[in-house]
């Protein structure tokens, strides 16, 4: 693997690549860093260390810090970072999915390029918006739940969240912020076009990775200070939990189910056309991050706009707290992880087009009638396999809260054991170095794994044969999640 790495600066396109998106990523670092005018980043910092790393992963304030790559806490320019454009690309793809105009649009020549307009356009509308509350919350931090605890703060210290409040204040803030995420926006598209992987998601995984040096030292000051179980025994099975986590989430994010396809033979004057075999790659986790992403906009959103609400009922306020605390939120997170899942396979993820595809190209299922029973079989296969995913990502998403609240280690640690963080990493690593494998292999250099990749030709010449992937994949991929469980309620029970 090491040699790999050596040999991606050998090759000058790549070795470019590579040095341009390390520089985008140093820009994007320092963005996060140059504090809006008007604004007591000193004030905030203290608000974000003593009160929003102490609350549950439910805290809607604290994620949009994880993923702003701390730039929130110091409110910087960059503190919307690019989530205004992941909201309004989501947004996108679903009407094109469900209004016949766009998606006649999208399939087009040229139609792309006018969706992606449309969504960066519908960006600034987004970051407006959500500058705008962040003006008024700055402003007026006591009149907002979510800012509970930054007034004693304000009054120990002396010095007010904002010197010079008004309407200029709130003209520079919108300003500064909606310029710094288009400014993210067109750097990621920069990455996309002159460097490697997506730079959109590159963008993120930096910010969240930014965080794993803070998240050690809290992890440390606690262990030290005697707030959390220092019993070694816990400590060595955290963190081999922690590589069993990230393993299996690798595992899970490139597990595939092989479908072989045999195409017929043609003959065209002397020359005889198909007759080989191929297989249709249907993968575990078809919808990626997406419904946990969903599950939590979903579930935080009605706390969010009620938490805005100034002068709150106790009542209300007793709702919000089970809202996004206790097992209330664990059963719906999960509930709706669930539905999101077989949501967004069912919007991405057509079978009549599949099986008409190959219908078209002379191409069948061994066993399975083309047309409707092609279609079928795919969506009962598809069906059986979202299940699998679903339950490993319902899994993934609760077990950081689980690690916090029983373990009572600090919420910026605990989410590296899981949730949205981990998946983006996972998922957007693998693609970086899918890329570069690509690069290596095209100037005959070895890749990454030549030991993987050797049984994968092995795996692929098998499926020429015949269907690789049974019913006993899914036993074995189920009974890796329970392993996974049992481990956890064990660590939280050893805690108690």
């Amino acid at each position: 693997m090491f040699s790999a790495f050596s040999n991606c600066f050998k090759i000058p396109e790549l070795r470019q690549r590579i040095l341009f998106t390390l520089a985008v990523i140093v820009i994007a670092r320092v963005g996060a860093a140059i504090p809006v005018p008007g604004v007591n980043s000193t004030i905030l910092g203290m608000f974000f260390e003593s009160v929003v790393d102490q609350q549950a992963q439910g805290s809607v304030i604290g994620l949009f810090n994880l993923f702003s790559g701390g730039a929130l806490e110091n409110c910087a320019i960059f503190s919307l970072s690019v989530m205004p454009y992941i909201t309004a690309s989501i947004m996108m793809q679903l009407l094109t999915a469900i209004v016949p105009s766009l998606g006649k649009l999208s399939r087009e020549e040229g139609g792309r390029q006018k969706i992606t307009q449309y969504s960066r356009l519908l960006t600034l509308v987004f970051c407006v918006f959500q500058g705008y509350l962040l003006a008024i919350g700055f402003e007026k931090p006591e009149s907002i739940p979510l800012l509970k605890g930054i007034q004693e703060i304000i009054l120990r210290e002396g010095t007010p969240l904002v010197s010079d409040s008004g309407p200029l204040f709130r003209f520079t803030t919108i300003l500064s912020l909606t310029t710094g995420t288009m400014l993210l926006m067109w750097l990621g598209e920069q990455i996309t076009d002159k460097g490697i992987g997506n730079g959109i998601s590159i963008i993120i995984t930096v910010g969240i990775l930014a965080q794993l040096p803070a998240a050690l030292i809290q992890a440390w000051n606690k262990i030290t200070a005697g707030s959390v179980v220092t019993s070694p025994l816990l400590v060595v099975a955290l963190l081999g939990f922690l590589f069993a986590v990230i393993a299996a989430t690798v595992a899970i994010t490139q597990a595939i189910r092989k479908v072989t396809v045999q195409y017929a033979k043609q003959i065209r004057g002397n020359k005889i056309f198909g007759g080989q075999s191929s297989y249709l790659p249907l993968k575990l986790n078809y919808a990626g991050v997406m419904p946990v992403i969903f599950a939590q906009s979903i579930i935080l959103f009605p706390s969010t706009v009620l938490s805005i609400i100034p002068n709150m009922p106790i009542g209300i306020q007793q709702f919000i707290n089970n809202l996004t605390h206790g097992w209330m939120y664990y059963v719906l997170y999960g509930l709706m992880i669930f539905f999101f899942s077989y949501f967004w396979v069912a919007m991405v993820f057509n079978p009549v087009q599949i099986a008409e595809d190959l219908k078209k190209n002379n191409g069948a299922i061994p066993g399975v009638r083309p047309g409707e029973g092609t279609a079928m079989f795919l969506d009962h296969a598809m069906t059986r396999l979202t299940f699998a995913g679903a339950v490993f990502l319902a899994f993934i998403a609760i077990l950081p809260l689980i690690i916090h609240h029983n373990l009572k280690i600090p919420n910026v640690t605990a989410q590296f054991f899981g949730g949205t963080s981990l998946l983006i990493v996972v998922g957007v690593v693998l693609d970086v170095m899918r890329q570069m494998e690509t690069y290596l292999l095209q100037r005959h250099y070895d890749g990454f794994l030549k030991k993987g990749r050797i049984r994968g030709r092995s795996a692929f010449q098998a499926t020429t044969q015949s269907r690789t992937v049974d019913d006993t994949t899914l036993v074995w991929i189920y009974a890796l999640i329970g392993i996974l469980v049992i481990a956890g309620i064990t660590i939280a029970l050893s805690s108690k």
